[in-house]
């Protein structure tokens, strides 16, 4: 059902037929869905409800002018969320990729950050989920751009 409604117009790069193709938009707007919901609804969730949310990630709730500051990350996490989403609305390859693009430098910020305050004590272990969530993101964000970037150049090379 998701995918009948981004699905890209006329003339896009579905259309040359190519199954890989396909399977990697589909992939490419799975992976936006799953990653705009959990980022959306986190973010939300910081924002608005953090000290219930917090032992949902098993993470300890802290005081309540950290709680503060946390509420603020959360609006940056759900506008993340919400960025994913936009371009799977909106439809088409290229707003997946500018998305992809765009949000592999939020996870890399936030996922070393996480992952250096994990190990310089800041954070607890608790928080090791972010750093290792980012990080896969990165992966598989990068390595989908890598396919429907040669997709795109093969297209082009066959017009």
């Amino acid at each position: 059902m998701l995918f009948i409604l981004v699905r890209p117009s006329a003339g896009s790069l579905l259309d040359i037929g190519h199954t890989s193709t396909m399977n990697h938009l589909r992939l490419a707007q799975l992976l936006a869905f799953v990653a705009g919901l959990l980022d959306f609804g986190t973010g939300l969730g910081l924002t608005f409800m953090p000290a219930k949310i917090l032992p949902l990630m098993l993470v300890p709730v802290p005081s309540e002018e950290a709680l503060t500051y946390l509420r603020f990350v959360g609006a940056f996490v759900a506008a993340v969320g919400a960025s994913y989403l936009w371009a799977l609305l909106r439809g088409g390859v290229s707003r997946l990729r500018g998305v992809f693009e765009f949000t592999v430098l939020f996870r890399f910020a936030s996922g070393l950050f996480a992952a250096c305050a994990i190990a310089r004590g800041w954070l607890t272990m608790s928080w090791a989920t972010v750093p290792a969530a980012d990080f896969a993101l990165i992966g598989l964000q990068l390595w989908l751009l890598a396919k429907l970037i040669a997709t795109d150049n093969s297209a082009h090379r066959t017009s």
